[in-house]
């Protein structure tokens, strides 16, 4: 009896899909993953601190090679048919059952593993970019010598049927601001600062940041929070939150200093404390020229050179790239999945084309065997 099945793969998408958990808390699904690993005979470990599971299988002899798979588990949170839940629209139930369909593949080529140690990594909080960061702490890929990612892609960058053997990210970034001041009568706005003029400031303030326009880069006002029930107080206090992103690390550092500019022009001009109270980002793609010629090469072998498409450059953002940046022994990239998905990422209705999970399966099955081979030259 194999390990693999088109059944298998089937129910375990729709079990994923149907159980999504926020990033941090993705206590079922770190169990069911886990039963999973366990079943296929992969030593397994889990962590005290965090979510998140990993499991290895093969040969992790010294003189062979080890090669690991990611696969994100967390799930957003969003309205969906106006009630708030989490909600799988970015396609982690999808990345989790492809790396699990790849284990089940490799069950059925016990002599491919004795050739190759494959560690298959199910990361949290890939959504507030914070997971990959834990894992590097907890040392899961040290001892990986080539590390491949997989997600996604909708319709409009990459065709259902097609696979790119990189996905070059952009550098993303989150601040958020607090506006601190008194609260005023409607009659007397002398009396104080409000909160919404200077959060209007900001919003244009930052409209007017320029930089290189032949590098992708864009600043934003996602969340623009101030006032109360009561239309005769001029409120003293808001909150907003802005989303940055630039397609190099460079530019981000750059558009950020602007950021930081703006507000402290804010706090110059106004009668009120204007502060950054948190933020947080995510690293442009720093992707390994080997790992993507063998992931192209395995999109080759698998769907045909007609169907390898070139590495898609976009101004999404992912944490996976932090492996790479905190541990620069590590060979990576993350292969983009044309699957017809729609209407994008991140839309509450997403929805793709469940069968394109097999192409992923067949490109990632066979990269393991391009390295077991040691047919990567």
């Amino acid at each position: 009896m194999t390990s693999f099945s088109k059944d298998k793969v089937t129910e375990t998408f729709a079990h994923l899909h149907a159980n999504p958990e926020l990033s941090w808390k993705e206590y079922e699904t770190t169990d069911f993953i886990k039963q999973k690993l366990e079943e296929a005979g992969c030593k397994v470990r889990v962590f005290d601190d965090c979510t998140g599971v990993i499991g290895d299988i093969g040969n992790f002899a010294e003189d062979t090679p080890v090669v690991a798979l990611r696969a994100d588990m967390d799930a957003l949170w969003q309205e969906v048919d106006g009630k708030l839940q989490a909600n799988h629209s970015c396609g982690h139930d999808a990345h989790m059952t492809m790396v699990l369909g790849v284990l089940w593949k490799l069950k059925d080529s016990p002599d491919l593993l004795d050739k190759i140690g494959v560690r298959f990594i199910f990361q949290p909080a890939e959504e507030v970019g914070a997971g990959a960061l834990k894992l590097v702490e907890h040392g899961v890929v040290d001892d990986v010598d080539y590390y491949y990612g997989i997600h996604l892609r909708p319709f409009q960058e990459t065709e259902n049927g097609k696979a790119a053997p990189a996905i070059i990210h952009g550098a993303t970034g989150s601040i958020e601001i607090e506006v601190r001041g008194d609260d005023a009568h409607g009659a007397r706005p002398h009396l104080n600062s409000n909160s919404v003029e200077v959060g209007t400031y900001l919003v244009n303030a930052i409209h007017t940041i320029y930089l290189d326009p032949t590098i992708p880069h864009s600043a934003k006002v996602t969340r623009f929070q101030a006032g109360g029930q009561n239309t005769n107080i001029i409120p003293g206090n808001a909150s907003l939150a802005i989303d940055i992103r630039a397609q190099t690390n460079e530019l981000m550092e750059e558009l950020q200093k602007q950021v930081y500019a703006v507000v402290n022009s804010a706090n110059e001009l106004f009668d009120s404390s204007v502060k950054i109270t948190h933020e947080h980002g995510i690293a442009a793609a720093c992707v390994d020229s080997d790992a993507q010629r063998i992931a192209q090469r395995a999109i080759e072998l698998t769907l045909g050179k007609e169907n390898t498409v070139e590495p898609i450059i976009t101004p999404g953002g992912d944490d996976f790239h932090f492996y790479t940046i905190k541990k620069p022994h590590l060979k990576a990239t993350m292969i983009g999945l044309g699957c017809d998905l729609g209407p994008g990422l991140h839309h509450p209705n997403m929805t793709f084309d469940r069968d394109a999970m097999y192409n992923g399966i067949d490109i990632m099955t066979e990269i393991v065997k391009l390295h077991a081979e040691g047919d990567v030259e």
